[in-house]
């Protein structure tokens, strides 16, 4: 990873001055140790006419594999080689970001004892970052940098110049100059844009990233007109703490519009606000419907068909009325983050006999899903691309043919009462596709009618008279009067 920064000065204010506001001097290339690897600064060029500095980052492969292993959404994926041939270790992201912020950490701050005077100032500035990921484009860049006084050159990176055929990558040259700005309000512009622009971190988002952001975005990030995409994707798109961010920026907002303290904008607000009932989130109303569903059925042995990270398989360990239940998924990843939650490993053994998980892949018949009462198909289905779901459909209703079977899957109609979400998108990057109520109708009724099945539908979550539901589900039970006994 690299990135120089460069200003120009007169003798009046020469441009080594840069070396003082880092705290590096131009006559020495220095070295510091990351939890990642090496940071290293030097200067290309220090004349007082034009002075560069430069910051170059050796990442260590394996040492980011061994720290980020299992902890957390920021952990390394099992067995996969992405742990290790990746392009972290070249292009700009949250690892870049930190270093800045580790090795410039005075000048992020504004601070320079030697001349006190200097941080204050504004200087001709221009950075360069050769290699940046940029989901969304040169467009998202200039959408970014340009409101905060930048003058922004994008330049798409070829995925291969001997090949212009096949387009561009996500990958963008950034240029970036100003003559309005401060060195520590342009570094703490890159400290948080650099990995907005990547969409994503090293690390697992905390709390304290909300107090970070708001730290660094002094000034700002509140009249940002893309705050919202910032908030979102630096906290890692978790709801809880981008909401948080976004509550606390708007009453800074407005207590700059009011030439108040945010204090007392904030104890303006009625009591009678902080007692509100927060709603509950739609993933736990989605289980409480499977839940409610299964007991309707009276299963006690229940599958759930690609369990992912063991929240559903947690809910029902709850209830006594499931005497055994088992995960199934094809993520190892996913099912070593489940038994972590689950707590496997100092689960009493009257309880852990309840539960199992076991890695398995819907596409294929197993003989270890059969003769269960009901099975659990939570936000599955969509995951899949359209041409491999006669397999699933074979898989579970024509091979493991448990008596009842659920089904959930998003209702695309609704995701136009998603303000974050953009027109046209699908409300994960994963889903192949999402249907309307109609399609999700038409699949499943034909899903019962080739495999003696009846099936009824019910909505989860509030039901819009216009969009209908935000998810939908489909309860099918076993009617083949044979079938049925022998389940």
């Amino acid at each position: 990873m690299f990135l120089t920064i460069t200003t120009t000065g007169t003798p009046e204010r020469p441009a080594t001055d840069l070396g003082y506001l880092l705290h590096k001097h131009p006559d020495k290339a220095q070295a510091f140790s990351t939890s990642y690897g090496t940071a290293h600064v030097l200067y290309p060029e220090a004349e007082t006419g034009r002075c560069t500095a430069a910051l170059l980052l050796e990442v260590d492969a394996v040492a980011l594999v061994r720290r980020g292993k299992g902890k957390g959404r920021g952990g390394a994926p099992d067995a996969a080689l992405a742990q290790y041939v990746n392009d972290r270790p070249y292009a700009a992201s949250s690892l870049l970001a930190v270093a800045l912020s580790g090795v410039f950490s005075s000048a992020m701050k504004g601070v320079c004892h030697a001349k006190p005077e200097l941080p204050g100032q504004v200087r001709p500035l221009r950075v360069e970052v050769p290699a940046l990921p940029a989901r969304g484009g040169p467009d998202l860049v200039r959408k970014l940098f340009e409101p905060l006084g930048w003058t922004v050159t994008a330049e798409p990176v070829p995925l291969d110049t001997e090949f212009p055929a096949w387009g561009d990558s996500r990958y963008v040259r950034l240029v970036l100059e100003s003559d309005a700005l401060t060195l520590a309000e342009a570094l703490r512009h890159l400290y948080v844009l650099l990995p907005v622009l990547d969409d994503a971190k090293h690390y697992w988002v905390a709390p304290d990233e909300v107090d970070k952001l708001l730290r660094v975005g002094e000034g700002w990030l509140p009249g940002h007109p893309e705050q919202r995409l910032i908030t979102s994707r630096y906290l890692s798109r978790r709801w809880a703490l981008t909401r948080q961010a976004t509550e606390r920026l708007e009453l800074v907002r407005l207590a700059e519009t009011d030439d108040s303290e945010v204090e007392e904008i904030d104890n303006a607000v009625e009591a009678e606000t902080e007692a509100e009932e927060k709603p509950t989130p739609l993933a736990v109303q989605r289980r409480e419907a499977i839940v409610t569903a299964l007991r309707q059925s009276g299963a006690a042995r229940v599958l759930d068909l690609g369990c992912g990270q063991g929240q559903l398989v947690q809910t029902l360990l709850k209830d006594p009325a499931f005497t055994e239940i088992v995960g199934v998924d094809v993520s190892m990843r996913a099912l070593t983050i489940a038994s972590r939650r689950l707590k496997l490993d100092r689960m009493g053994e009257r309880q852990a006999s309840r539960v199992q998980l076991f890695q398995g892949s819907l596409a294929y018949t197993d003989v270890r899903l059969k003769g269960y009462d009901a099975a659990v198909l939570s936000e599955v289905v969509e995951h899949l691309d359209l041409p491999r779901l006669p397999a699933l459909e074979y898989a579970v209703f024509g091979s493991a043919r448990p008596r009842t079977v659920l089904v959930t899957t998003p209702n695309v109609e609704y995701n136009v009462r998603w303000e974050s979400l953009p027109a046209g998108h699908v409300r994960h990057g994963d889903h192949r596709f999402e249907w309307t109520r109609a399609e999700f109708r038409a699949w499943a009724e034909a899903v019962a009618e080739r495999h003696g099945y009846g099936v009824a539908f019910e909505p989860v979550g509030p039901d819009d008279p216009e969009v209908g539901p935000p998810t939908q589900m489909a309860v099918f039970t076993l009617t083949t009067p044979k079938e049925a006994k022998a389940a």
